[in-house]
């Protein structure tokens, strides 16, 4: 029993798949291009465990195409022309179902190992499918991209996770010869983090290291998981848990345990792109407009990463993690966006108020298009009071400035301004 427990269930078709239902359920978009025939070049993002892989074994399968599959970390632009050549040239086999190529963790793939696969998705010698962890919008080149169409696969939920355990003692060969109780299912779901291949192999650890009856407790889970960590740690969690130490000692604004744990990954090996993206995103969520110079620093440090690399770009992040940690702190614009998403999904698409709709005919005039606008140069100081919220939602305050130096000082401005109007 050499292959583990993830491989042995992996799911082969779309009914045997678990979550992702706006793409696989019965009315989804990927179960509609199986149905007609018709796969797109694809990107699947989503992060680890989450069944990429397995969704584009899936894809190949259900629409009978030839399927080849080549993982970043491990293939050059060669690897690439080779794959092409005999896709290409199995494709005239199998009419106009082009085969697929599926490329693991597309992210890590260089521009030029990008460039390489240009001509044959616009040719139609393959149809490509990605997997990513990473915003394909940053790590895939826009030329690839625009040919592609990208799905976000969402991470999996405690009903999920539990259906894959409920689906091993059920369908496994060896798990299902095993009295196993789930008793406690907390510390499972947490050690696994929501990758789902995660938290089969440990799942398949726990069995095979208890007599039957085999009863899954919470401290069953944490006394044998913390023993075999090694064992689990390889592909995610430490990943994840310092990479979450990091970004909480930047915003508790302590640089001591900020450059402790940027060393830890540093040492750790870990893609310095993937630190620099994190501390772009910290600068807008947790320093905002206390400090705009954060973000610039930021993206100037991914930018800079990006261009270095390793060892230099360790020193590179220093500088713009301490000047993070040492930055005065607020999460306004994140919680303003967060609070404007959560009311635009309770009110819908409401109208924009004619009076601030573009006129660039003459019958949106005639329509009342943009009448009464008040052209806010046109006032004393630049600044006229006006309604640019829709009717149902006038008034509404979404933006709650922080209290430090500069947002104190848009405070001030807001109460002279909309004293009338919002209460600030």
């Amino acid at each position: 029993m050499n292959e583990p427990l993830a491989e042995r269930i992996r799911p082969k078709n779309l009914d045997d798949y678990i979550s992702q239902q706006h793409l696989v359920g019965k009315n989804g978009v990927l179960t509609n291009h199986i149905k007609q025939g018709i796969i797109p070049s694809l990107i699947l993002w989503g992060p680890p465990g989450i069944g990429k892989t397995t969704l584009a074994n899936i894809i190949a399968k259900e629409s009978e195409r030839p399927f080849y599959t080549l993982s970043a970390i491990s293939s050059g632009v060669k690897d690439v022309r080779e794959v092409i050549e005999k896709a290409k040239n199995s494709g005239g086999l199998f009419s106009s179902k082009n085969p697929i190529l599926f490329i693991d963790e597309i992210h890590r793939f260089s521009k030029s190992q990008q460039d390489s696969l240009l001509g044959a998705v616009e040719k139609g010698w393959i149809t490509l499918i990605g997997a990513t962890t990473e915003n394909p919008s940053l790590e895939v080149i826009p030329a690839l991209l625009s040919r592609c169409q990208v799905y976000i696969l969402n991470s999996f939920d405690k009903e999920d996770l539990i259906a894959l355990i409920d689906r091993a003692v059920l369908k496994d060969q060896f798990i299902s010869k095993r009295n196993i109780e789930l008793v406690e299912t907390d510390a499972l779901m947490r050690v696994s983090g929501g990758d789902a291949r995660k938290l089969l192999n440990v799942f398949e650890l726990l069995v095979n290291s208890a007599e039957d009856p085999v009863k899954i407790t919470d401290a069953f889970v944490l006394e044998k998981v913390q023993k075999n960590t090694a064992r689990y740690d390889k592909t995610g969690e430490q990943h994840y848990d310092i990479i979450s130490a990091f970004i909480k000692s930047i915003r508790g604004s302590d640089p001591n345990a900020t450059v402790y744990w940027l060393a830890r990954m540093i040492e750790g090996g870990e893609d310095v792109k993937f630190i620099a993206r994190r501390l772009v995103i910290l600068a807008s969520e947790d320093i905002g407009n206390a400090n705009p110079t954060a973000l610039i620093l930021a993206n100037n440090t991914f930018q800079a990463v990006s261009a270095i690399g390793h060892p230099e770009s360790r020193i590179i992040l220093s500088q713009c993690a301490i000047y993070l940690a040492n930055s005065e702190k607020s999460n306004a614009s994140y919680k303003a966006i967060g609070d404007a998403q959560e009311l635009v999904k309770k009110t819908g698409d409401l109208s924009v108020p004619l009076h601030l709709r573009n006129a660039p005919t003459k019958l949106m005039k005639d329509l009342d298009y943009g009448k009464n606008y008040k052209y806010a140069h046109n006032y004393e100081n630049n600044f006229v009071i006006e309604e640019f919220l829709p009717e149902e939602v006038g008034n509404t305050k979404l933006y709650e400035p922080g209290y430090n130096t500069r947002e104190n000082i848009f405070r001030e401005a807001l109460k002279n301004r909309w004293k009338d109007k919002y209460d600030y």
